[in-house]
């Protein structure tokens, strides 16, 4: 009879075990952000200032993380660029593409460094917590690249 209590013993324990540790994978999974960003044209003005452009365009986010997430934010910095999302939030499922507007600022002179742009990223994961995230965006050869220097060309009718 003891030996019986053993056996469910163990059994019922491992069975605990497999599931804390289903459990917890689950958690991970639900707490995982990764995604791709790419800069889009979805250019609708700009205008040309002491030779600083600013621009509407467009990230096309890809979700590449095991479980959906919500894009609330997003930032960059660096000397010549500005880039601020226009303040609304965007659902993406796994595997799934979103597409968030953006305003932009650039100097024309030195906006287009050949290093990526590092974009912030606040994101709500499913345990509704946020998490900040960074990726690098390639601005050389994008379209804001053939956007801005549209407008950063001198006019010869000017």
């Amino acid at each position: 009879m003891a030996a019986e209590h053993v056996v469910i013993g163990v059994v019922l324990g491992g069975i605990g075990v497999g599931e804390l540790r289903d459990s917890r994978a689950q958690r991970e999974r639900s707490t995982a952000v990764s995604l791709v960003a790419l800069p889009e044209s979805g250019y609708s003005g700009g205008s040309n200032s002491r030779g600083t452009v600013v621009l509407d365009g467009q990230l096309t986010l890809i979700n590449t993380g095991p479980a959906p997430i919500t894009i609330r934010a997003v930032q960059a910095e660096r000397p010549g660029v500005q880039v601020r999302g226009m303040g609304e939030a965007r659902h993406v499922r796994p595997g799934g593409t979103g597409q968030i507007r953006v305003d932009l600022q650039l100097e024309c002179a030195t906006a287009f460094d050949l290093e990526p742009l590092s974009v912030r990223f606040s994101v709500e994961t499913e345990d509704r917590r946020l998490r900040e995230v960074r990726y690098p965006v390639a601005l050389v050869g994008s379209a804001w690249q053939e956007n801005a220097l549209h407008l950063c060309e001198p006019r010869l009718d000017s």
